[in-house]
């Protein structure tokens, strides 16, 4: 026991003693006051004792405060010292005031006491800028990893190494399970007209590609139909795929490029989901993008990350209908399961979306539905073809406003979705919400965004235009039909506008789809009466194209004035117009809309994928012809065009 601790103990009986001397005091000074005074006289001597007492108990007591003050300090200054993770104490200046020992093997210097806090952890720059975040920040310092801990308000900062955890963790995701599929997209095709020993050939060179690229890159490949091979890898292979940027598309075309046809393959990949069976669902929606998008590309799913490789060559187009009588049987019958049928656009629709609006319009009245066309208001590209239709006064009556649609609307109504595919890009996206029942019909190579819960999707990219595939549609959904002169012509306007009078994305079912349209009294006449460009117009289209320059010799870019507001019609005219001159490949037209909007369009005579290019932008199309539109000024959109145009050119060998 301290000593203290013994003289507070006697302490304490020496009080005890002296009120026990007093009460006797007191009784003996009642009897006989010369005892009386002899227990005083003891009372004081044991009061002066128990004085010094409490005086040596005060000092021992402050010995001991004293030693064990000094005791703790030592330890702490010892333990800040040995702890396994730095310390720094800064000033507000942000330079370094103390550190302990630690730091000094973190640093690999003794000291850097008095150095700028920046010197060595730059990234706490803006950490600093926002004070109320004081979340772990990851370094690297000579080979090992280090996680930030700022205390911005204590001007404290704690350096933990967490190297080992790193590695677990980069480990984990590195090994996490990637699955993939690949197809062979036109098999069908290529093959017809061969023989079994030339179609055997042919598969055998494509199959040897296909595992020789497996093993290259440690792949597990399972077959599993003649056209279909699963892929079973890790996350860290996959990464080495997609550094590669999927090779195996451009050997494969290469190798079988002596047939009319050359065989194209399309891959999809997925990783980072929850289970396996989420995994699969990814990995069957990358396929289902790569094929949506036209084929002859990779598409890889990681987490929230969706990218796409290839995309170089345009979509193949399918000799055979039987797909378009299998979709056109099952929207019969969902057209007669339903109240009514709401059909949409895109927003600032062209001729096209309106000619396929009303060809599935016509489609639902033929089995007795009420069927109606959202329009949020005409623009300049279809003023003409309005006009037209304005002349039949029971199909104006069909185009309604969306706020009268979303009364009409209700769970039992088919929305129809129509050259478009993306939900943020339809006349009314709230519409959408308000049915279980979606149809999506489009000709655009599909992108990220997508209308996910549709239940029946025609998506062919290889296809002209959509009033192509509504044409087809139509021909195979009733055993009887005749439509009116406006009807058809509004129709093949659509086909027109979209192939430039049949001179680009043209094929023999495009003119099949023509012909039936010719046949039911399409006027070409009246489709070139709307086609016709005012002077006005075309003036204003010559000074833009007159403002054009060269990339790379094969490329044209247009900059309309930034002071002046352009139609997205007259933009897409001058990308049209500077196509057709010599030596250009490929053309780009920037100009501000009167929405606000910087307009881009892109036109490609099909040597250069423009969809690519404006997808980096934030919009889309097809391989020959996109757009897109931005925020900014016209300078800055200019700018950005010209970057990705070079990323592109080194990432995809665009000029190839």
């Amino acid at each position: 026991m301290p000593k203290f601790l013994v003289q507070r103990w006697h302490g304490m009986h020496i009080v005890w003693a002296l009120v026990l001397i007093f009460m006797l005091t007191v009784a003996l000074a009642w009897y006989q006051w010369l005892l009386g005074l002899l227990g005083l006289a003891l009372g004081g001597v044991v009061a002066v004792y128990g004085i010094l007492a409490e005086k040596a108990f005060r000092n021992d007591l402050d010995d001991y405060v004293l030693t064990l003050s000094h005791r703790i300090k030592s330890a702490g200054n010892d333990v800040i010292g040995q702890l396994p993770f730095g310390i720094i104490i800064f000033n507000e200046d942000k330079e370094i005031q103390w550190h302990n020992a630690y730091m000094s093997t973190v640093i690999g210097r003794p000291s850097i006491v008095g150095e700028p806090l920046a010197t060595h952890f730059p990234v706490l720059q803006q950490a600093a800028k926002d004070k109320d975040k004081e979340t772990g920040i990851e370094v690297t310092i000579n080979g090992r990893v280090y996680e930030l801990l700022p205390r911005l308000k204590e001007r404290i900062l704690y350096v933990v190494d967490i190297t080992e955890r790193w590695m677990v963790k980069k480990r984990y995701e590195e090994e996490k399970l990637a699955l993939g599929i690949v197809m062979m997209d036109n098999l069908e095709e290529v093959a017809q007209g061969m023989d079994e020993q030339q179609r055997a050939l042919m598969l055998s060179k494509v199959t040897g590609e296909i595992n020789e690229w497996a093993q290259k890159y440690g792949l597990f490949l399972r077959r599993l139909s003649s056209d279909r091979y699963m892929i079973i890898t890790n996350q860290i292979t996959l990464k080495g795929l997609e550094q590669s940027r999927f090779e195996l598309l451009d050997d494969v075309r290469e190798i079988t490029i002596e047939q009319k046809l050359p065989m194209t393959l399309s891959i999809g990949f997925a990783s980072g989901a929850e289970n396996v069976i989420e995994l699969g669902h990814l990995v069957q929606g990358s396929l289902d993008i790569a094929l949506g998008r036209g084929g002859d590309q990779a598409v890889v799913k990681v987490g929230q990350r969706q990218s796409f490789y290839g995309g170089k060559s345009n979509a193949v187009e399918k000799r055979t209908r039987v797909r378009a009588r299998v979709i056109s049987h099952a929207l019969r019958d969902l057209i007669k399961e339903s109240d009514n049928v709401i059909i949409m656009g895109h927003k600032m629709p062209d001729m096209d979306s309106i000619g396929a609006a009303i060809g599935v319009m016509k489609a639902a009245q033929l089995y007795g539905k009420e069927a109606y066309i959202v329009l949020e208001g005409v623009n300049p590209a279809i003023q003409r073809m309005m006009d037209m239709l304005k002349e039949d006064e029971k199909l104006t009556k069909r185009f309604i406003s969306p706020e009268y649609a979303s009364g009409l609307i209700g769970k039992r109504s088919l929305a129809v979705v129509v050259d478009t595919h993306r939900a943020t890009m339809v006349a009314e996206p709230r519409l959408l919400q308000a049915t279980e029942r979606i149809v999506i019909v489009d000709h655009h190579r599909r992108s990220e965004e997508f209308i996910d819960d549709a239940v029946l999707v025609y998506m062919e990219p290889y296809a002209s235009s959509t009033c192509e595939l509504v044409t087809e549609l139509l021909q195979y959904i009733h055993e009887r039909v005749v439509l009116d002169v406006r009807e058809a012509t509004a129709l093949l306007a659509g086909i027109t506008v979209d192939t430039k009078s049949f001179a680009f994305r043209t094929g023999s079912r495009t003119f099949e789809a023509a012909s039936f349209l010719r046949r039911n009294g399409a006027d070409s006449v009246l489709i070139q009466r709307m086609l016709k460009e005012d002077l006005e117009e075309y003036i204003r289209k010559a000074e833009i194209i007159r403002n054009a320059e060269t990339y790379r010799e094969c490329i044209a870019i247009a900059v309309a004035d930034s002071g002046k507001q352009v139609p997205q019609l007259l933009i897409a005219q001058a990308a049209d117009t500077l196509l057709n001159m010599t030596g250009i490949k490929a053309s780009f037209v920037v100009g501000l809309r009167p929405d606000g909007l910087v307009g881009v369009s892109a036109r490609s005579l099909g040597h250069i994928n423009v969809q690519i290019v404006m997808e980096r932008l934030g919009g889309g199309g097809h391989f020959t012809n996109a757009a897109a539109q931005l925020q900014g000024t016209v300078t800055e959109v200019t700018a950005r065009l010209k970057q990705v145009l070079q990323e592109v050119e080194k990432e995809e060998g665009l000029f190839e």
